[in-house]
């Protein structure tokens, strides 16, 4: 994990899209926490999506063992999640060869 990533503090979430992962994706947002927590954990520019605001994708996995893609940014000390859902076959592959 990137050493700017090691001493954050919490998780910020808008209240406006509480519930935007679990609609859009059925991602709870403990899950999406819970593979900050996880190892091993890739963390990667997403600079395609960086335009008003730095933003990374992390390639986690649930206690669960569920794996997922969480696009976050950071706020002072805290994670904020933008988006997640789960990883794609692609993705699968390279958290595998990775990780």
């Amino acid at each position: 994990m990137e050493k700017e990533f090691i001493h954050f503090v919490g998780f910020q979430w808008d209240q406006g899209n509480i519930d935007k992962n679990l609609i859009k994706h059925e991602v709870e947002n403990w899950e999406c926490e819970q593979i900050f927590f996880n190892r091993p954990l890739l963390v990667l520019d997403d600079p395609k999506h960086s335009i008003s605001e730095k933003r990374w994708a992390a390639f986690g996995k649930t206690d669960a063992d569920r794996l997922l893609v969480v696009i976050f940014t950071k706020r002072d000390n805290s994670i904020r999640v933008i988006s997640a859902r789960e990883m794609n076959k692609k993705e699968r592959k390279f958290y595998d060869e990775k990780g």
